[in-house]
């Protein structure tokens, strides 16, 4: 059975095609500058990357071309598009209303739809998607898997936030979280590596990459997380602000004279590490002027570990002590010191780093010493494998 995995954002397009029976992806790539007379494809196949300059001025016409890369004579991994079965879509907000993937049919575009407000720069380019899937491959059943769904496992009491009820009754004003498929599939993949009923376990998955989250799940589900009603909520990222006293929004808003939409764009595109240090919204550029005497980028990263530390000690709380901590997505696999950072500060619960072991980018391994009471662990994110299988599950 051979998948097609897509996510759609506003002018981009990723995509795998994955062969469920090995679990191998027979070829993968990246659709940019949808739109644009410049848009154009890097195509990976057979241990090759293609980049062709092609005007896509809309989602249909990028996915019509990608699927000519697939049955493209030269590099072809498919005879004919009759062997993809399914196309698995990554979803962001589906709010309260779906709590698990789905088959994808109008009642589901139409949930898109009433939380765009919500996530508008991903849950409009959802539904593109799914609508140029539809003109250029009719009749193919599509999933979808929602970020949000994993976290709606959450009790209520952890969900709402201290304002009036009637805003969460009116607005749907709660926390919903996101991530959901990367938290699911490590969380999952670390049950199996350690042969271990997941039921049974106690795990926090630090997702931390441009956007980053943390999680803490309980028996296999979500019981708490940072992200809140938006993804903008929890720890600072790189260019998100994360949790702030919400005074602050409403004072710097007055002073510097600012509309709702100015300020949106400050909290999203302009603060966290980035905000802090002044510097370009790239964390290896950050992480590095932080060791050589700038202080405001020094900050940013202490500021960054301790936020994380913070939350994980927290969900020691949430479930009752921690059995496993997970670092993964891109900052999580490669960053070093990042991941030396938060674990020197979680000593106090018996984490114990590996420095030898820690000393590695992007492998599936264990970073803490035998004797720490809380064992770490990196486990690469691999969100298109999870929606597969998602979409596997249901379409069977």
């Amino acid at each position: 059975m051979k998948i097609l995995v897509l996510n759609c954002g506003s002018s981009s397009l990723k995509y795998q095609l994955i062969k469920m029976e090995t679990e191998e992806v027979l070829a993968s790539g990246k659709y940019e500058r949808i739109g644009e007379k410049e848009a154009f494809i890097t195509h990976k196949v057979n241990g090759q990357k293609i980049q062709i300059e092609n005007p896509a001025y809309n989602h249909t016409e990028a996915i019509e071309f990608t699927l000519k890369q697939l049955t493209n004579p030269e590099y072809k991994v498919i005879d004919s598009l009759d062997e993809i079965e399914a196309i698995g879509h990554r979803l962001v907000h589906g709010g309260e209303k779906i709590s698990e993937s789905v088959l994808i049919d109008e009642k589901v575009e139409e949930v898109l739809k009433e939380y765009s407000d919500l996530a508008p720069l991903h849950n409009p380019a959802c539904i593109l998607g799914i609508e140029a899937c539809k003109n250029v491959m009719p009749g193919k059943p599509m999933v979808g898997v929602f970020d949000t769904a994993f976290h709606q496992s959450i009790p209520k009491e952890r969900y709402i936030y201290p304002i009036p009820y009637e805003y969460y009754k009116k607005y749907g004003v709660r926390k919903y979280g996101f991530h959901g498929t990367s938290h699911m599939y490590v969380s999952q993949r670390l049950a199996e590596i350690e042969n271990k009923n997941i039921e049974d376990l106690k795990i926090v998955t630090c997702h931390l990459g441009q956007g980053s989250s943390i999680c803490a799940i309980q028996g296999g589900k979500s019981v708490d997380t940072s992200m809140g009603l938006t993804p903008l909520g929890g720890i600072p990222m790189v260019t998100r602000s994360g949790d702030l006293d919400p005074s602050i929004l409403l004072y710097i808003m007055k002073k510097e004279k600012l509309t709702p939409d100015q300020m949106e764009n400050i909290l999203n595109k302009k603060s966290g590490v980035s905000g802090i240090s002044g510097l370009a919204p790239d964390f290896r550029v950050i992480e590095t002027e932080s060791y050589n005497d700038n202080e405001t980028a020094k900050i940013a990263m202490e500021s960054f570990k301790y936020a994380i530390a913070s939350y994980i000690a927290k969900y020691a709380v949430a479930m009752n002590g921690i059995d496993y901590i997970i670092f993964t997505g891109g900052v999580g696999e490669n960053q070093i010191n990042i991941r030396k950072g938060i674990c020197e500060q979680l000593t106090f619960m018996g984490v114990e780093l590996d420095e030898d072991a820690n000393n590695m980018r992007g492998e599936e391994k264990v970073i803490s010493k035998e004797m720490s009471k809380v064992k770490v662990y990196v486990i690469p994110t691999n969100e298109e494998l999870m929606i597969a299988k998602e979409t596997k599950r249901l379409v069977k």
